[in-house]
């Protein structure tokens, strides 16, 4: 049997028993096991790891712990000692996200703010995998499991469970409040939205809506009409409470 030492940071905690949270713990393994491997099962998904040091040298997930090995495994905002090697391609210039059957309402308001997202209530853990690896999307999920497959490059455990506050959570962490773009994108289906004639539609509009409006946008999938209405002023002032949330 061989120990090592590890040390978690950051939000990484999140991840680890109580005991094991901000300090030096030792791990008991046997034969060859990589860091990655390491890592996963004490429950931290490889998406989150942004940097990894053993013995004050930075390495890779490749990595194979030997006995009495320091290791110190870096998230987000938590920057090791030394120049980290790359773990993962870095994220595509535009972010796209793929997201599991229990966040149907973070997609809603992701889609709302202008964000690339697919989502369906019956999608199997495989397909998520497949898709967020194919099309390089960041799978967002509350299953940590589906984050430890290996066909999953970017990815996020999303730590809030009210999907208001899972805006602001997934926001701040892509650093995404100066890229929302409101009537970008069907809250329907996700499909990309263009302009429309007035005259081209006129015949689906209330009376109401004909004369007050002058400016709409069509679902390039599922034709979803969208204007500037009480439900965009609606959505603005969502936006606004968002930005402005602690």
């Amino acid at each position: 049997m061989e120990t090592a030492i590890l040390h978690f940071y950051g939000a990484l905690n999140d991840h680890l028993s109580f005991k094991r949270q901000n300090t030096d713990f030792s791990h008991n393994f046997d034969g060859r096991v990589s860091v990655k491997d390491m890592i996963e099962s004490l429950g931290v998904p490889h998406t989150e790891v942004e940097a990894i040091t053993v013995n004050g040298k930075a390495v890779d997930f490749s990595y194979l712990v030997a006995d009495s090995d320091r290791v110190e495994v870096y998230g987000i905002n938590t920057p090791a000692p030394v120049e980290a090697v790359p773990l993962r391609p870095p994220l595509p210039e535009e972010i796209c996200f793929v997201l599991d059957t229990h966040l149907g309402q973070l997609a809603a308001y992701l889609r709302m703010l202008g964000f690339d997202t697919l989502y369906r209530n019956d999608y199997p853990d495989e397909e998520l995998a497949e898709i967020s690896s194919l099309e390089n999307r960041i799978l967002l999920t509350r299953d940590r499991g589906l984050l430890k497959r290996s066909l999953v490059t970017y990815g996020y455990y999303v730590r809030e469970t009210n999907p208001k506050r899972q805006v602001v959570e997934i926001l701040g962490r892509y650093h995404l409040a100066d890229r929302i773009e409101p009537l970008r994108r069907c809250i329907r289906c996700n499909g990309s939205l263009k302009p429309v004639s007035k005259a081209a539609i006129l015949d689906r509009l209330d009376p109401k809506t004909r004369e007050l409006f002058d400016e709409f946008s069509l679902c390039t999938i599922c034709d979803q009409l969208y204007w500037k209405g009480s439900h965009y002023e609606s959505m603005r002032r969502f936006i606004n409470e968002l930005l402005t949330a602690d």
